[in-house]
């Protein structure tokens, strides 16, 4: 085992001597040792249940036969860190929570690990950190939040940022508002549309790193504690067969995972992470090939923020299995690659049928023929530029308006509220990239302001930073190169006409590259006073297109 490196021989006694002083006995040390990640604290809401998810895995993994030990990973929410300094820290969580994961397991010896997420960076964070050491791993997330009901209609976070905005344009009144604020988020767990963190759990299954329902059974069902046990005992045999996460997050996986999130309509940050979990599985993600695989992934749900159903529906009609059995019945995806059940994709997910057509369309009548994200690019994104395209509506998939200019998110919310903004109009923010802002905002405040003024079906947002999973609309996000850097975001100037065409997957702005050339050679980098992480961060951090990955010593 390769705990014996901490536990047996004469050299070992000094170690020894430690485990009894945690209390540990002969027959503990003797059997595996399992570490348990455990995200639980008490400021996310998705990760105030996880001490219960902690203590069913410890269950499960003694039930097998394993030392389950617990240890910490942090966690960010993005909704109480949205729309002012915090929101510089959510991202960047996601590299240290893969750093601090990979300290701990490989300084103690661990011969398996359980990972305990649940929301947004957490779920990517442990997932890197899982291909990087890679000794047998698997996942078992909190589980999403259900959704609340006002005036007898289900919502969730989305529609309270939206309300927010709603006020604002004297649509609702201040005891509306404060319904909504009641309402909206009536248990523990991952919000309840389809935003980041449940995209990201969703995918831990597509992946094969989570079992069935990893993704959708709500957070306070018990069947989530059920799972958890079940995951406990099931890293036992993973780490009996020496089944690794290198050996199932393959580039096949990563594949299957792609078109998976294309079906689902995933949150566009799926597109920052998947390439960033590749990266440390050793396999190469172009985002390139979202563009291929969406062109043959027909988008089958259209949860919040893009339609009207929830995650607690989409576990009833037969959950991220039920998606793929639909999936395979055009051959979209690789059946024969090992996930953590010990068993095949195939065998996953036989028997696993589509309950519910109207949350999940059949793959013959699907919403559109097309996966639910779109990469763009031209003069404005040379490298690229990500949008959900499930979640725009169809008189804003193509879209000509002049540029409304603002170097930080702030000044253009100030400007979206105080009624500057009008219908036609496309908003340009920047300077919020990975390097720029740093930490690659999310743009939910403006987004959400845009829709509850009213301008969702008639103004674009493009930005270099990045959408919550909970912001629809023309909302185009990770324009790579950054302004930061000098990409043409920085050289927009107010009133430049920018055209947008998703089904073609372009982005410019119609600026020649004569005066583009004049305004780049008058351009100066705009400078910032950082200290502590995020200053360490700005060094190292690449662009949106590479996953915003931290460079390595001695690598481009």
């Amino acid at each position: 085992m390769r705990s014996d490196s901490v536990k047996c021989g004469t050299a070992q006694a000094p170690h020894r001597s430690l485990f009894n002083a945690l209390g540990y006995t002969k027959e503990e040390r003797e059997r595996p040792m399992i570490g348990i990640v455990s995200s639980f604290n008490e400021i996310v809401p998705g990760h105030m249940n996880l001490d219960k998810i902690t203590e069913a895995v410890k269950m499960g993994v003694a039930m097998a036969g394993g030392t389950p030990v617990v240890f910490p990973a942090i966690a960010v929410c993005d909704g109480i860190a949205m729309g002012h300094i915090g929101m510089k820290y959510s991202l960047v969580t996601r590299d240290l929570i893969a750093d601090s994961t990979e300290c701990m397991a490989m300084a103690h010896g661990f011969d398996g690990l359980v990972m305990i997420p649940n929301c947004d960076k957490n779920v990517p964070g442990l997932l890197m950190a899982a291909a990087r050491v890679n000794i047998p791993t698997i996942f078992v997330s909190g589980g999403p939040m259900l959704a609340g009901h006002v005036h007898g209609r289900k919502r969730s976070l989305s529609s309270m940022f939206e309300a927010v905005g709603e006020l604002a344009a004297g649509k609702i009144t201040q005891e509306d508002l404060e319904e909504f604020e009641e309402k909206v988020c009536p248990t523990c767990g991952s919000c309840s549309g389809m935003y980041t963190a449940n995209s990201m759990n969703c995918l831990t299954e597509a992946l094969g790193m989570g079992l069935k329902g990893n993704g959708t059974i709500p957070a306070v069902y018990s069947e989530r504690i059920r799972l958890a046990k079940h995951a406990g005992m099931k890293i036992m045999e993973l780490v009996e067969k020496n089944i690794r996460p290198r050996d199932i997050m393959t580039e096949k996986a990563f594949m299957n995972a792609l078109t998976v999130d294309m079906a689902l309509g995933c949150s566009t940050n799926s597109m920052l992470h998947l390439p960033a979990i590749a990266n440390e599985a050793g396999v190469d993600l172009n985002l390139d090939i979202a563009n291929e695989l969406s062109a043959k992934t027909p988008n089958l749900c259209h949860l919040a923020p893009a339609g009207p159903t929830y995650m607690e529906d989409l576990n009833e009609a037969g959950g991220v299995y039920a998606v793929m059995n639909e999936l395979c019945k055009k051959d979209l995806l690789y059946t024969d690659l090992i996930t953590v059940s010990g068993k095949t994709v195939a065998e996953n997910i036989a028997g696993c049928v589509n309950r519910d057509p109207e949350v999940i369309r059949p793959i013959d009548n699907p919403y559109s023929p097309t996966g639910g994200i779109a990469v763009l690019k031209g003069n404005l994104a040379p490298d690229s530029g990500v949008v959900k395209r499930s979640a725009v509506v169809p008189e804003m998939m193509v879209h000509e308006g002049p540029a409304r200019v603002f170097d930080c998110e702030e000044d253009a919310i100030a400007a979206i509220k105080g009624g500057k903004i009008v219908a036609g109009d496309v908003v340009v923010i920047r300077y919020e990239g990975p390097k720029g802002g740093p930490g690659m905002r999310e743009m939910l405040n403006p987004t959400s302001a845009i829709a509850g003024m009213g301008l969702g079906s008639s103004v674009a947002l493009i930005t270099d930073g990045r959408f919550s999973g909970a912001s629809r609309g023309a909302s185009i996000g990770h324009v790579s190169p950054e302004a930061a850097v000098g990409g043409p975001i920085a050289l927009v100037e107010e009133g430049d006409i920018i055209s947008i065409d998703i089904p073609n997957n372009k982005l410019d702005m119609k600026v020649s590259d004569e005066e583009l050339a004049a305004r780049r050679a008058k351009w100066q980098p705009k400078e910032q006073k950082l200290t502590g992480y995020l200053a360490r961060y700005r060094e190292l951090v690449t662009s949106g297109n590479r996953g915003a990955i931290l460079k390595v010593p001695g690598k481009d």
